[in-house]
């Protein structure tokens, strides 16, 4: 794909593969984020799309917000098997049962940490000087050693559906990494 897009503006290249994927990548994707329930949020919408198209949970994201108590880990750690039961009856997000209580688990998880979510995922972050900004979506990797350590790390302290991947993938969105290709005007 091109990275300019049909707009005239330079972009990773998935970026001009929808109008809402262009959005998404000029406004939000890989800006610096923090804060327990945006990055909650984060986890919890990056594990739900493993398997799917980015683009089905961006487009799910209010009815996501909506289902999940505005990402409140507190509210969301109190979650029942009746709540269960209703988003999976809930139409307008993604129903997978594994998913979703893979949600209400990590919002336990969370709530049970001895420190702010936001400072123990951002402790991944690479140096910034390590990293190397992919010169092609082809160079973008999918794993790091970093993100292995962040999942490894969450699994141990009792989160589920957060592998290298899921991980590496919150990793660019939050701006822990910055995957913009070289070309697009994102690029630092």
């Amino acid at each position: 794909m091109e990275l300019i897009g049909a707009d005239g503006v330079p972009r990773c290249s998935w970026g001009n593969s929808a109008p809402d994927y262009a959005t998404y990548h000029d406004e939000e994707w890989g800006f610096p984020l923090r804060g327990e329930s945006a990055l909650f949020e984060r986890v919890t919408l990056e594990s739900f799309q493993s398997g799917l198209s980015w683009l089905v949970i961006l487009r799910k994201r209010e009815n996501f917000r909506r289902a999940f108590a505005g990402f409140d880990p507190e509210r969301v750690a109190q979650f029942t098997d009746a709540d269960v039961s209703g988003l999976l009856a809930d139409a307008s997000i993604v129903r997978n049962r594994a998913k979703i209580e893979a949600a209400v688990t990590n919002a336990r998880a969370t709530v049970e940490l001895d420190q702010p979510l936001d400072e123990l995922l951002w402790s991944f972050a690479p140096d910034p000087g390590s990293h190397r900004r992919p010169a092609s979506m082809a160079e973008m990797p999918a794993v790091t050693p970093e993100s292995k350590a962040m999942a490894k790390t969450l699994k141990k302290r009792g989160f589920t559906f957060v592998g290298p991947t899921t991980c590496y993938a919150m990793m660019q969105a939050t701006g822990m990494v910055d995957d913009h290709v070289h070309g697009c005007f994102r690029a630092s």
